[in-house]
């Protein structure tokens, strides 16, 4: 009996992902019996220490979010404090106690806020929707970009700018294209993986199939445009929150209120599939049907994210990865966790964008390959044991 209650706190200690009763320490999934009083309350405290060390992750990178979103609202031609930044944003919900100045009002609501919200929401979202792929496919290099949405994307946008052809018309036509044609990807590689039975595998396969579809059409339009749009093209492919406005922040948080909610309320569901299909199902879980829901969830994400701001890479990647490393592989704590850490990767991204050549602002998906590639190296590196 000792013997099995070192193996049950070991199995705690060192599996986030398994499914454990913190009052009674009964283990779902590797059916370890009842503790006694003493190693109940060892489970207890080991619990609370292992939800405590999560929350204060969250804590500090949201503290890490204001912090840095503050420093980014006071950069530009017009010089203004971080203090009255602040003061002029919470004078906006409560004008009785906090004043400022109209100038400064136009500066930080007209011009800079909205940016920096998009940059948050954008990073939230394709964070939160690249740990849900490596998820459900069981893959660390997959991310919504495997399964070819940024390449229709690209091909949605291309077909606007150089064809003018599209279904929504006026200033929304390069951003209905590459909606559309993104949330068609996400179809096609459901279409396809159905057909020959929907798993991690045939998912990858369709996926990398339809990326190289879409960049070929991308790369055929590209050839036959005029110079200005094809460089028109390439500059919309490289990603940037130029383009950002209160009216595209505003659907790009209704699609994450909607949608990240039901990603993390699922959470358990991923939790079981990363033990193996065969024991997800023995569990109670519906294989096939998450990972369809869960497809179109983080499509329907990333889709309403890069149709505003073109390509951005490497956040959906790397964040979940960080992530990992910093608290494990639970996904209750990893979506939101990714979610935070690709908001906090992308506005240093965009910031650091701003900053460098200034006035020249560089697309902001050349600065998160920069910023991105060499941390996420460093933290593989400096990795003892599998993260994975």
């Amino acid at each position: 009996m000792a013997w099995r209650c070192l193996q049950n706190l070991s199995i705690l200690r060192h599996s986030e992902a398994l499914v454990v009763d913190p009052i009674s320490g009964y283990n779902a999934i590797s059916g370890i019996p009842k503790l006694g009083a003493c190693e109940r309350t060892d489970l207890r405290v080991q619990y609370s220490q292992y939800t405590g060390r999560k929350v204060l992750f969250f804590l500090v990178l949201m503290l890490a979010i204001a912090f840095l979103a503050g420093v980014a609202v006071t950069l530009g031609s017009a010089e203004i404090s971080i203090l009255d930044i602040y003061s002029s944003i919470l004078a906006e919900f409560f004008p009785a106690h906090f004043h400022s100045t109209a100038f400064t009002d136009m500066i930080v609501w007209d011009l800079r806020l909205h940016r920096v919200l998009m940059s948050i929401m954008a990073g939230m979202g394709l964070g939160a929707a690249g740990a849900v792929m490596q998820g459900i496919l069981k893959n660390p290099l997959a991310s919504p970009f495997t399964l070819g949405i940024s390449s229709a994307a690209s091909f949605g946008a291309a077909l606007a700018i150089i064809l003018g052809a599209g279904i929504v018309a006026g200033s929304w036509l390069v951003i209905g294209n590459a909606f559309i044609f993104a949330l068609l990807s996400a179809f096609a590689v459901y279409g396809l993986a159905k057909y020959k039975g929907i798993s991690s595998e045939t998912m990858i396969l369709a996926g990398i199939a339809t990326m190289y579809l879409f960049s070929a059409l991308t790369s055929l339009l590209q050839y036959s445009g005029k110079s200005e749009q094809v460089h028109e093209v390439v500059f919309w492919m490289m990603g940037s929150l130029g383009r950002s406005s209160w009216e595209n922040v505003g659907m790009v948080v209704t699609i994450l209120v909607i949608c990240l909610p039901c990603l993390i309320i699922k959470s358990w569901d991923l939790n079981a599939l990363g033990a193996g299909d065969e024991t997800a199902q023995s569990l109670g879980v519906n294989v096939e049907r998450t990972r369809v829901i869960y497809l179109m969830l983080s499509s329907l994400i990333t889709a309403s994210i890069i149709c505003f701001t073109g390509t951005i890479g490497f956040i959906d990647l790397v964040s979940p990865h960080i992530t990992r490393m910093a608290i494990g592989g639970d996904h209750r704590f990893l979506l939101p966790g990714s979610a935070l850490v690709g908001a906090l990767l992308l506005l240093a991204a965009d910031t650091a964008a701003r900053t460098i050549l200034a006035p020249v602002i560089l697309p902001v998906g050349i600065m998160t390959a920069f910023l991105g590639v060499p941390f996420f190296v460093y933290l593989f590196m400096k990795r003892k044991k599998e993260f994975w």
